[in-house]
């Protein structure tokens, strides 16, 4: 639901220089037919389908509350082009930037937009949004470049369908069945979810259409038949004006272009998203890979259908030009290559590498490491080699070279950040040599396409402390051993002042454990939820008991020696009550052979205190309720405690 202050703040936001707009979304099962052709079950906010737009005016704060009600799936909202600098917590990327928001649980995203363009929001948990979790997201600019210059503007989104749900097309896409790594083929191609779209439009005026493809895989050629676009921004960036009769869009990028009307009204024109179908192994004769909408000019005359094109000759966005005049950045402080290749593992399914490492979702979100480690963020191995970590120093110019050992095309995007293509290859040129000449002002967006057996150089300043995951849009399995699409991490470790600010003191609020008989959707079998292994579950061969929780009430008797309990505050926070993603939280204070930091891989059943080192105190000395410094001298620490918790 969006409030309704926020619609009169929204509507006469010239008036102040900033709202606060809210939603409040309630995520649930519901039945559609987007296509025409099966009615199936899909991910809906509010009981309705297509899920509703977000839309702000730069400078707004915008609040939305999610309520998770699907019952049988964990989920999140990731803001896709937002860079969340300063609000890193709130990019709503599980098992990097936040755990799940679990079945029956919430989770409040908070953040300014500072930012104007065109965005969509989506599911950042697992492979969900392709079964219909995602929408625009519009941030008006009072102050654009091209003010006046269009009557009305208007938001298409193009996407594949399929009818399977993800979690079974991932269960055969990552299968031995599968050995060659190919991509689910859709069932069809949607405009505005939805097909068969028409647009009402008035002759002679000029309108910008904000196009957005959030499919799950297929790029898409997209036109207007008899009109000519202008192109005037991409993935937020406003460019100089260019002329295009047709756009490649792949996979999470947007384009806004200025089109305008005829003053003939005697006949409409069809508009055309059509998927790239070789991306696709095998197309079935059964496939219309076209999505089309039209322009009514007069709703009694006829649609005609598209024409068919033999070529698609792009439009080269590599050429685009920022209005803002942004220049090649330099000299570069750290570059590195991504080979990216697609390999078998030993379970003979098909996986992404980049240098050989294929990503694994690490169980504690990757913020939480770096927040707890203290100095030991900026060492690498702390994240696990298969986060394939990159530790980046604030402020420095980095570039990626990146190599695609692939015979398909690979559109990859940067969280927190756009960055510049300083130099982009054709098909099948190889590995990049280091001969080219980069344009004085490049072309910058946070969502660029590599093509097959080529390369692309990209540059960007890192000026916002992040853990910006660098992933291929295409969505990833459920709980996978290895990732379908190539990822890797870009840390940049948050100032200490920013730290304790950006911990989530009340996650637990935000995820509690779902009710046992919360309700699914009907036509859905049960699925079986992912639970973290504790450590205090029974398992064969061997009997644990569950070491009883300490009585919380005045007047009980102490917890029992091993733990730390008591109320502090940073890293040490020693409140058992706290809980992070529906569990228990508790502290560990490790003997110095443990090395630090005391890192738990398990979201939400433990947490981990880093360099909690004991000199002349016993190892598992009880610790009264005190703050940190009276509960550190309790215990004899010598050494400092350092960081902030971990939790996952």
């Amino acid at each position: 639901m969006f409030s309704s202050s926020s619609i009169l703040l929204l509507c006469f936001g010239w008036l102040a220089h900033a709202a606060t707009v809210t939603y409040d979304f309630n995520i649930t099962w519901v039945t559609a037919n987007p296509d025409g052709l099966l009615n199936r079950p899909l991910i809906g906010i509010n009981g309705q389908w297509p899920v509703p737009y977000i839309t702000a005016t730069v400078g707004d704060r915008v609040v939305v509350n999610v309520l998770n009600q699907l019952g049988n799936e964990s989920t999140s909202l990731h803001f896709h082009g937002i860079y969340q600098n300063g609000s890193t917590e709130m990019d709503g990327v599980t098992g990097v930037s936040q755990c799940p928001i679990q079945p029956g649980g919430s989770f409040t995203y908070n953040f300014t937009i500072d930012q104007p363009g065109t965005y969509w929001y989506h599911s950042h948990e697992t492979a969900q949004y392709p079964d219909g979790l995602r929408g625009p997201l519009i941030v008006n600019d009072p102050n654009s470049p091209y003010k006046g210059q269009y009557d009305e503007e208007m938001v298409l989104t193009v996407s594949d369908w399929y009818h399977d749900e993800i979690p079974k097309l991932m269960k055969s896409f990552i299968s031995v069945t599968n050995p060659t790594g190919a991509e689910p083929i859709p069932k069809s191609a949607l405009m505005n979810d939805t097909y068969n779209l028409t647009t009402p439009i008035e002759p002679g005026k000029t309108y910008m259409f904000r196009i957005i493809n959030v499919g799950a895989f297929a790029g898409q050629y997209f036109w207007f038949e008899g009109h000519t676009m202008t192109i005037v921004e991409v993935d937020g960036i406003y460019t100089e004006a260019a002329e295009a009769d047709l756009i490649y869009i792949t996979a999470a990028q947007r384009y806004s272009v200025l089109v305008t009307m005829k003053n003939d009204t005697s006949t409409n024109y069809a508009y055309v998203g059509s998927m790239d179908q070789s991306l696709f192994d095998t197309v079935p004769a059964s496939l219309n890979p076209n999505g089309t909408g039209w322009l009514v000019y007069d709703d009694t005359a006829p649609l005609p259908a598209p024409a068919l094109l033999d070529t698609f000759n792009e439009f080269d966005d590599f050429t685009l030009i920022p209005t803002d005049g942004e220049e090649l950045l330099g000299p570069v402080d750290y570059s590195f290559n991504l080979d990216l290749k697609m390999d078998n593992l030993g379970d003979g399914a098909n996986y992404a590498f980049f240098n050989d490492i294929t990503y694994v979702r690490p169980k504690v979100p990757t913020l939480y490491t770096a927040l707890s480690a203290g100095d030991l963020a900026n060492n690498a191995t702390i994240y696990g080699i298969n986060s394939n970590p990159y530790i980046l120093e604030h402020n420095d110019v980095i570039e990626i070279i990146l190599n695609n050992n692939d015979t398909g095309k690979h559109p990859f995007h940067l969280h927190g950040h756009a960055f510049q293509a300083a130099a982009r290859s054709d098909k099948d040129a190889g590995k990049y040599v280091g001969n080219e000449t980069f344009a004085a002002v490049p072309m910058r967006r946070d969502t660029f396409m590599v093509r097959p057996m080529g390369n692309i150089v990209l540059r960007f300043r890192a000026d916002n402390p992040d853990t910006s995951p660098f992933p291929c849009p295409f969505p990833s399995p459920i709980n996978p051993p290895a990732n379908p699409r190539p990822c890797t991490h870009l840390v940049l470790p948050l100032p200490h002042r920013m730290a304790p600010r950006l911990r989530p003191h009340r996650h637990h609020d935000r995820s509690p454990r779902p009710p046992p008989n919360h309700p699914i959707h009907p036509s859905l079998p049960p699925r079986r939820l992912h639970r973290p292994e504790h450590p205090h579950r029974r398992q064969r061969g061997r009997q644990h008991r569950r070491p009883a929780r300490p009585d919380r009430r005045p007047g009980a008797p102490p917890p029992p020696a091993g733990r730390v309990h008591g109320q502090g505050h940073r890293g040490l926070g020693l409140q058992l009550s706290e809980r992070f993603c529906g569990h228990r939280r508790h502290f560990l204070v490790g003997a110095p052979s443990f090395p630090p930091p005391y890192i738990v891989p398990d979201c939400g059943v433990l947490m981990a205190v880093r360099c909690v080192r004991y000199g002349a105190g016993e190892i598992g000395k009880q610790v009264p309720s005190k703050g940190t410094e009276e509960a550190v001298a309790a215990a004899g620490v010598e050494d400092e405690i350092g960081g902030d918790v971990v939790g996952e």
